[in-house]
């Protein structure tokens, strides 16, 4: 098969080492940041079982550096409701306009993180123990499933937890890269993974991995208050490119 043209092959390699490097930081994000790029070279039937190869690769490579931020009894409800919310949105895609969804989401994360962005002390919720924490995976499950959208509801979620940026990136970066191995699983048993697939993956995930380092780079270096502000501009961000496409 012959290698997609140029042009093409500049946009996508652009987009994997953005996304790399917003994953690397935070820990999410790698879908929004990706498929504003990719969804100009190729069809998101290929889009989004790429995203989800790229972006697990990238948490695998920085695993060891946020291990001292994983709590399990804290993980497990996000990790458990998420993988079965998985099935649930890709089974409600032919009944679901995703485009509405897409909106409703941009325009919510665009007011939240200006209500954020305001709040001098930002609210706390201390309530609601791990029956909460697993609703949300699960709506971060099932909008992964449906849309590619699993990182928006615990990362706001967390910040309203209080949590710090490592206990915030203990939850995030495995219950992200669980909900895209399912949803790659699941692209795999489609039959969607034909060689397209493997010739963007042969060129993004290398790309994606250095990416991630240098955003890794930069997360070692800065504080809580510093990642709750660039958490808020990435999900601020997302919100825009959300409500661009849905419209």
């Amino acid at each position: 098969m012959d290698l997609p043209p140029p042009g093409d092959i500049a946009l996508v390699v652009g987009g994997a080492l953005a996304a790399g490097f917003v994953n690397g930081l935070t820990g999410t994000g790698y879908a929004l940041a990706a498929l504003g790029f990719w969804l100009h070279a190729m069809s998101p039937v290929t889009a989004a079982p790429l995203v989800a190869i790229c972006s697990v690769t990238g948490h695998l490579q920085s695993l060891p550096r946020i291990w001292a931020g994983l709590h399990w009894p804290r993980l497990w409800p996000f990790l458990l409701a998420g993988v079965i919310g998985v099935p649930i949105g890709t089974a409600l895609l032919d009944h679901i306009h995703v485009q509405p969804l897409k909106l409703g989401v941009g325009i919510l994360l665009i007011v939240y993180c200006s209500w954020m962005g305001f709040m001098r002390h930002p609210p706390l919720v201390r309530g609601g123990g791990r029956p909460a924490d697993g609703a949300i995976g699960f709506i971060g499950g099932v909008m992964g499933g449906m849309a590619s959208l699993s990182g928006p509801a615990p990362t706001i979620w967390i910040q309203l937890r209080g949590w710090n940026k490592d206990e915030q990136r203990g939850v995030n970066q495995p219950f992200n890269m669980a909900v895209l191995a399912t949803a790659l699983v699941s692209a795999l048993v489609a039959g969607f993974l034909d060689r397209t697939f493997f010739v963007w993956a042969a060129l993004c995930v290398p790309t994606t991995l250095v990416g991630a380092h240098l955003g890794l780079i930069l997360y070692g270096r800065v504080n809580d208050a510093q990642f709750r502000k660039i958490v808020l501009v990435m999900l601020s961000l997302s919100g825009v490119t959300l409500i661009v496409s849905a419209l």
